[in-house]
């Protein structure tokens, strides 16, 4: 079981990038998937999260608006769109799921088992 998170990288105030989750030796058909983050200094916080066997989608009162998480299921793959983003989005972005958990509400409020690598993005001028 293998989450492979992409797609970070310099990007200035205003612009927009898609962070890409492969995930490996499970179906994006029925856990919850997200994306977290952590800012250097801070702690871990959640960005969005995805129930994959209904599609519903959780995002916390301080993400909704700006990021869009997607699931592609042919190429089982989630992707995380990022627009209008600003210097205090910078941070390394995981992808996280939890096997055991459907829910993207609680996987977003709790402590997913499986981990990506994360991926830098750096907002800045």
């Amino acid at each position: 079981v293998q989450l492979q998170a992409s797609g970070g990288g310099l990007v200035q105030p205003g612009g927009s990038l898609r962070l890409s989750c492969a995930a490996s030796g499970f179906a994006l058909n029925r856990p919850a998937i997200g994306w977290f983050r952590q800012a250097p200094g801070k702690g871990r916080e959640a960005v969005s999260c995805l129930s994959t066997w209904n599609d519903i989608t959780y995002y916390p009162d301080s993400m909704k608006g700006r990021f869009t998480i997607s699931r592609d299921e042919a190429k089982n793959t989630v992707y995380l769109e990022m627009n209008n983003l600003i210097p205090e989005d910078t941070a390394v972005y995981y992808c996280a799921a939890d096997l055991a958990q459907s829910s993207s509400y609680a996987l977003c409020h709790g402590r997913p088992t499986t981990w990506g690598q994360g991926t830098q993005v750096t907002v800045s001028s």
